[in-house]
């Protein structure tokens, strides 16, 4: 039987903090209002990050310290529900075919510039369609500003766009996501607007197509800019989670398995105060048992008396008093040789995410197909599947509003009584400022930089090697438009499958999460090496393997989907453990924009191998070199090295700041003495001049 903590005595309770308490996980009021955010430190701030700090107390005023709940993780859920249906079936799928149907019935064909091109697409709803080769359309295109535009190349161009200023926007507003209660409010002004320019696809007609890569334009970039900032509530979820908070805590499993009849130990009917004795002894010493007993206590005060009303509607209990076996929160045992509990829990909770978006994907995947064989592939069928990505984006985003709690940080100090234009200035300002500096730091840092190359050449092999696909099986296999969506359809299911099993499999085979990224990365290399099987003459005879029928599209599909799930989740998670705690939103912006950027020179480097050779084929000899690139440089990654680099760098700008705060507040006292002052200077200018250099 499991060793029960100590109980509390009714008589002899710690004060509970009404504002801001210093004892329990659960007792922090937020200051912040419903839809702000949940930010931390960074190098400009007057209230810093004290490294040394103990763990259960804030470390700046207002700060949210409580354990992360049910609800909460619920939160970050849902947007990964609500929001990658967008990315899967409306960048992945409807959003590329629509805009070359809208140019396309306002182009003329290549051969004689002069005949309308068929204002149709590949019919789909046939059954024997999926079976047959669908016939070929005539190059056809458009005229923008006297400029001749292929069809097909106007939805590349408009993506080209939308990434360009994607990564604009990100680098904007990265850094201002780190202060003040911004976080979360511009993720749902992203979310919100981007939703809603997708549902605006509805009345679109050919006529004003110009239109609909604007909307394209402005709901991809709010989905890549809300997307980062999710990505940086992932650190805060894991930092704040039971099973981090008492990872090390020997009484943590009586604390998970407490029985019920502890409850009857604790009288919540009193007022709570703070006894003479309790001032004069100073509090106790905080023992495990200690921490453990403060920390049931404040949870039972929250769910019982009501203290804290604006914290147990978002604060459900993540340590019921029942089995650990029921308590989804709870990660599976991790390997022996796994990085950490952090790591471990990271990553099951970025494969949820990961999967549960894949799921809704698969679900508006399949209505959008059977919407657009209801209408005959009209452009109007396609048109409103967008309506309906929108619309599922939008309203499954409310929950997150609701739930995903905020978790202010420390303000951006720019001043009292300064206009919102100012405001807005000076966030800007800073925001590309912290970018220099978060550039600066990842460049002290050898795993991140290590980390960040991998996972360029990694991003740009998943969407180089997706629309080479796409490309190949169009044009070399002649596969039709319904047959494409069914490997996309393939594609979603292996990743819900990857994303759920990717951990299952580490864990059984023992597997640390670099391990596994690598892991991914042999299974990803199949798949250009089996276009390459194409060449060799005895494949050749047999008919069939190395991409010579149609269907072997279909398991490829499935290896690429599965590999996704892997990469998508432990990706995100292993980056998470390497950056320097505070800086969050700065250093998953680089992510971002090492992932954005990187999609550039992939696609076209095989558009050029391809005018070349004139057909797709030989660029799977690029493909080859570009998934396997990332290997021997994931080889390299140390994780616990990366956490102690990131860790000791953040310390010691934490440090740097309070110092160079002490030397501005010295300037601005006018009565201390010029020679104090100078021997204040004089002791510190080392540092000030070597925080320059960090």
């Amino acid at each position: 039987m499991a060793p029960r903590a100590p109980e509390l005595p009714p008589y002899q309770r710690p004060a509970i903090a009404r504002n801001a308490s210093s004892q329990s996980k659960a007792s922090v009021l937020s200051i912040s209002q419903s839809n702000e955010a949940d930010d931390e430190q960074s190098l400009s701030d007057h209230h810093h990050f004290d490294m040394e700090a103990a763990p259960d107390r804030p470390h700046y005023h207002g700060e949210d310290t409580r354990l992360t709940s049910d609800k909460e993780l619920r939160g970050f859920y849902m947007y990964g529900w609500a929001a990658e249906v967008f990315v899967v079936c409306g960048i992945g799928s409807f959003i590329p075919v629509t805009l070359e149907q809208l140019a396309r019935e306002n182009g003329v064909l290549l051969a004689d510039h002069s005949t309308p091109c068929k204002a149709t697409i590949p019919a789909v709803s046939p059954i024997n369609a999926l079976f047959k080769p669908g016939p070929e359309k005539g190059q056809c295109v458009v005229y923008i500003l006297g400029v001749e535009i292929n069809t097909a190349s106007f939805a590349m161009y408009t993506f080209s766009i939308s990434v360009l200023i994607q990564a604009l926007l990100i680098i904007s507003m990265s850094g201002a996501a780190d202060h003040g209660r911004f976080r979360k409010t511009f993720l749902l002004y992203f979310a919100f607007i981007g939703s809603i320019a997708t549902m605006l696809f509805l009345p679109v007609v050919p006529s004003i197509y110009i239109l609909g890569a604007f909307l394209a334009i402005v709901a991809n970039t709010c989905f890549g800019a809300s997307f980062v900032l999710l990505n940086s509530f992932l650190p805060l979820l894991v930092r704040f989670h039971p099973t981090v908070k008492y990872a090390d805590t020997s009484a943590a499993t009586s604390f998970i398995d407490g029985d019920e009849d502890e409850d009857e130990h604790v009288d919540v009917a009193d007022d709570e105060v703070t006894t003479e004795e309790d001032d004069e002894r100073g509090g106790e010493t905080p023992t495990q048992e200690n921490i453990v007993r403060d920390a049931r206590y404040a949870n039972r005060i929250a769910e019982r008396e009501g203290l804290l009303e604006e914290v147990a509607d978002a604060t459900t209990a993540l340590l019921p008093h029942t089995p650990p076996s029921v308590d989804l929160t709870i990660p599976r045992p991790k390997a022996s040789n796994a990085s950490s509990v952090e790591l471990s829990l990271a990553t099951k909770i970025s494969s949820y995410g990961i999967a549960i978006g894949y799921i809704a994907a698969l679900l508006v995947q399949t209505v959008g197909i059977l919407v657009v064989i209801a209408f005959k592939s009209s452009n109007f069928g396609l048109r409103l599947v967008l309506f309906i990505i929108g619309a599922w984006w939008f309203l499954f985003t409310l929950p997150t509003a609701r739930w995903l709690r905020p978790r202010p940080g420390p303000p951006l100090h720019i001043g009292e009584q300064t206009s919102n234009f100012r405001t807005a200035l000076a966030y800007f300002s800073y925001s590309w400022k912290s970018l220099g500096r978060t550039v600066t730091h990842a460049r002290h840092l050898k795993d991140v930089l290590l980390f960040l190359a991998a996972w360029f050449l990694l991003s740009d092999s998943i969407a180089t090697v997706s629309g080479t696909a796409v490309l190949f099986a169009k044009t070399t296999l002649g596969m039709p438009y319904a047959m494409l969506a069914l490997i996309n359809v393939i594609a979603t299911v292996f990743g819900v499958l990857g994303a759920f099993l990717w951990s299952r499999l580490s864990s059984f085979f023992h597997l640390s999460p670099t391990q596994t990224i690598l892991l991914c990365i042999l299974l990803f290399e199949t798949i250009p090496i089996y276009g390459l099987l194409g060449y060799i003459p005895a494949v050749q005879r047999l008919g069939f393997l190395g991409l010579q029928q149609q269907w072997e599209m279909y398991p490829l599909g499935a290896v690429y989907g599965f590999v996704l799930g892997g990469l998508s989740s432990y990706c995100r998670a292993l980056f998470g453990e390497l950056i320097p705690p505070g800086y969050e939103a700065a250093f998953y912006a680089l992510y971002a924009i090492t992932d954005k950027g990187s999609s550039v020179f992939g696609p076209a480097i095989v558009g050029a191998i391809t005018d070349a050779y004139g057909e797709i084929r030989p660029a799977f000899w690029f493909l080859a070199v570009l998934v396997g690139l990332p290997f021997p440089i994931m080889l390299l990654v140390n994780v616990d090295r990366g956490r102690t680099e990131g860790a000791a760098l953040a310390k010691t700008l934490a440090q740097l700041a309070r110092v160079s705060d002490a030397l501005d507040d010295l300037d601005a006292q006018d009565t201390l003495s010029e020679e104090i002052r100078n021997d204040l200077h004089g002791s510190f200018s080392y540092q000030r001049g070597g925080r320059q250099d960090i």
